[in-house]
């Protein structure tokens, strides 16, 4: 079964996670946005560590390590998708953004703007 799921039913299937677990996890109030944040970069690093350990040729052609490595990856995503729940921002909202500033990123020169944030400090 192959699937590409949108934004709306990413959220969807967290709030539904939520529900399940709600006894056990934090409320669903802004104030815990943080902490998911914090889980999310935790995960982040369990990807990393992959790298570091397994490197990207592994990633690439080791089934298993591939498997392993997504499944991190889904668990990053996880915790992004509850920020964006807990902060109350929208599909819509945050594909808006998401699409204004990949335009603004179409004309940025970044190499410039790093030499002139290393030049300047």
């Amino acid at each position: 079964m192959e699937k590409d799921l949108k934004i709306s039913e990413l959220k969807e299937m967290q709030f539904k996670l939520y529900e399940v677990n709600k006894e056990k996890w934090n409320d669903m109030e802004p104030k815990y946005a943080k902490d998911h944040m914090l889980y999310m970069i935790e995960e982040i690093g369990e990807c990393i560590a992959i790298i570091k350990k397994k490197k990207i040729d592994s990633i690439m052609n080791d089934e298993k390590v591939r498997n392993r490595f997504i499944e991190e990856m889904c668990d990053v995503m996880m915790y992004y998708i509850e920020v964006l729940n807990r902060l109350e921002i929208s599909a819509e909202d945050f594909s808006k953004s998401y699409i204004e500033k990949h335009h603004i990123n179409l004309n940025r020169n970044f190499e410039e703007e790093r030499k002139k944030i290393y030049l300047e400090n």
